[in-house]
């Protein structure tokens, strides 16, 4: 998965011209990267490095959810919606 790759999903969920790090970006970009890798391993049962990078990034998500239910509820709600997690 490249940068450009995932340049329209910084667009889509950035807040200004220049947002690349906030929590919603963060958590758009770790989505597509975790669908990327969940297909990867689908095709590469074996590959348990990938997996643990899997599981690594899906933490953190985690994490990252968690912290912008507490701080920021109503943009927690959208970002789930419209990312189709399942909360």
């Amino acid at each position: 998965m490249s940068q450009v790759d995932l340049q329209p999903v910084r667009k889509q969920f950035q807040m200004h011209e220049k947002d690349t790090g906030s929590c919603d970006v963060q958590i758009a970009v770790l989505t597509k990267r975790i669908e990327h890798l969940t297909e990867h391993l689908k095709a590469n049962t074996h590959d348990h490095n990938s997996r643990r990078g899997l599981i690594k990034m899906v933490n953190n998500r985690r994490t990252l959810l968690d912290y912008l239910k507490r701080t920021a509820t109503p943009r927690y709600l959208a970002l789930v919606k419209e990312l189709g997690l399942r909360r």
